[in-house]
């Protein structure tokens, strides 16, 4: 996934005056990964609560 210059600006606005390498790179990582949850669900890639707890109850042995 590729990040607008301004997107990473923005970013880097809103960070703290100092903040630890870790904690930039999480909150460039969380990004991504909200970003890809949202085209998830603007494609109609979801399930529902139901559908989730039958997965999930096949999970345990």
């Amino acid at each position: 996934m590729t990040v607008s210059r301004s997107e990473i600006l923005s970013l880097v606005n809103e960070l703290p005056d100092e903040i630890e390498v870790e904690e930039l790179i999480y909150r460039l990582y969380l990004r991504e990964k909200l970003a890809a949850a949202e085209t998830d669900i603007a494609a109609g890639r979801t399930i529902s609560t139901e559908e989730l707890k039958a997965q999930a109850g096949s999970w345990q042995r």
